[in-house]
């Protein structure tokens, strides 16, 4: 059971993967589903503050270097189209326009990207990592749902 939580943990860290991934994991290998939402919600917003405080940063930095300076362009490009994408349909709703971007549980759409999207903005560390708990905790009540009915629909067990 510890070997799964922790799996459960590391793998809600992991870019594009987070609580998506985590949560099924964790239902399918039969930990408790608040057991597994609380692993994976701490596991996914663990990186937050450091992202919002470093990524840009990072990610500016290593543009022009030659083994990764394709892959950090990219995420920079990503990161600053969706924080323009957001601003533009949000307005001065931004902090509700990110906690469901972050909420809806798609490819490319959870605390990661939304917290560099943040940052490109320029909304505070407070304000982004409230709207990044706020959609965490949505997404994961989406998942944790979701994995439940997958599980009882289709008999699956770990």
């Amino acid at each position: 059971m510890i070997k799964h939580c922790l799996i459960v943990f590391l793998v809600s860290m992991v870019p594009l993967i987070e609580l998506r991934g985590a949560i099924p994991y964790g239902v399918v290998y039969g930990l408790p589903l608040w057991l597994t939402y609380a692993i994976a919600i701490v596991g996914n917003m663990l990186p937050v503050p450091f992202i919002y405080l470093f990524a840009r940063k990072v990610l500016t930095w290593g543009q022009d270097k030659p083994l990764i300076g394709p892959f950090f362009t990219w995420c920079l490009q990503k990161g600053e189209k969706a924080g323009q994408k957001l601003q533009s349909k949000a307005g001065r709703g931004l902090f509700w326009a990110l906690l469901l971007f972050v909420g809806i549980p798609l490819p490319g759409t959870g605390a990661w990207t939304g917290t560099l999207g943040a940052s490109i903005l320029n909304m505070g560390l407070k304000k982004s990592a409230l709207a990044c708990m706020g959609g965490v905790l949505l997404a994961g009540v989406i998942m944790g749902a979701l994995s439940l009915l997958g599980v009882t629909a289709f008999g699956v067990i770990g």
